[in-house]
């Protein structure tokens, strides 16, 4: 399980993006499977001459910017990288790569999926999906009117992610769980957990929002 990144690959945190889990949270400690194996082909298509994830956000990429916020949570991760075995592309499908990754981390206590290319993400909203994966099978994020990821899923789900397959992720898990009563949506003040990078406008969208200072990890949990 991919729990640290050497420091070359990684810029060093500074306050206040060392956010940690509310005084007394112990229930669980889900883990957060970072989907990093996507082709990214809209990306390519828009014109970008790099795969998205490697693509330039400031001093950083849009990977590394997601994984300083998965660090700061203090959640254990692991990282999901393209098949290397010259496996059929579906293979790096969100479906499977979903799969893989809790096939990997089989003890963990649940999961928070969350795609790679989503660098605005704040650390706190990580934890508070977790701390909400305590009471809840299924807890999905949402600002205002867009929902988001991480989604979390707790223990309960992890033969129906094991089956997972293409490029359909978790969504018709969401929906059961939701029929069931066991889905949870998470009101957080966080617009980020909705801001992905899939075309080089959308990477210019998310370098002015991030000159303006309005992403800026404070200490508070995040929730409305």
């Amino acid at each position: 399980m991919d729990r640290a990144l050497p420091t070359k690959d990684l810029p060093v945190l500074q306050p206040p993006f060392n956010a940690q889990p509310h005084t007394g949270w112990q229930p669980v400690s889900p883990s957060v499977l970072v989907l990093a194996a996507g082709h990214g082909r809209r990306f390519a298509r828009s014109g970008g001459r790099t795969h998205k994830l490697d693509a330039m956000l400031g001093d950083v990429t849009v990977l590394d910017h997601v994984l300083r916020s998965v660090v700061a949570s203090g959640l254990p991760y692991h990282i999901v990288r393209p098949v290397a075995d010259g496996s059929p592309p579906e293979r790096d499908g969100m479906g499977h790569s979903i799969a893989r990754g809790v096939a990997a981390t089989a003890e963990a206590d649940g999961w928070l999926i969350l795609p790679g290319d989503l660098p605005l993400v704040r650390a706190q909203s990580l934890v508070a999906v977790a701390q909400s994966l305590a009471t809840h099978a299924v807890v999905v994020p949402q600002c205002g009117d867009h929902q988001g990821h991480p989604v979390g899923f707790a223990r309960i789900c992890r033969e129906a992610l094991l089956k997972l397959q293409g490029d359909t992720g978790a969504s018709a898990i969401v929906r059961s769980h939701r029929q069931a009563g066991t889905a949870h949506t998470l009101l957080l003040d966080d617009p980020g957990i909705a801001i992905d990078i899939d075309t080089c406008d959308d990477l210019a969208r998310a370098q002015a929002l991030l000159a303006s200072g309005a992403f800026a990890q404070g200490v508070g949990d995040g929730k409305r």
